[in-house]
């Protein structure tokens, strides 16, 4: 990773999505499913010891979709969750 990397979005912004997460309990099989595959591999044999994303990944995609001036907004992993849910449902999971 360099110095000019972009910097992960605040805990807030998780905070944030997870209250409108809770609100949607018909997304909570699908989120639990995603953090299952987004995980780092082997993450309980390195810290923090938590199922979480390689923050590497996480800028990436952030960098990606929101380019470098815009904050991640918490309704759009809501927007991730149901179009992986809906792409579940055409696979049939």
């Amino acid at each position: 990773m360099t110095g000019d990397a972009r910097p992960l979005p605040p805990p807030s912004l998780w905070w944030r999505a997870g209250a409108l997460g809770l609100r949607r309990p018909s997304l909570w099989a699908t989120a639990l499913r995603q953090g299952a595959r987004l995980a780092r591999p082997r993450w309980w044999a390195h810290p923090p010891f938590v199922p979480v994303p390689d923050a590497d990944y996480l800028r990436f995609r952030f960098e990606t979709q929101y380019g470098d001036d815009a904050p991640p907004e918490p309704r759009d992993l809501l927007a991730y969750l149901e179009w992986c849910r809906a792409m579940e449902d055409e696979r049939g999971r």
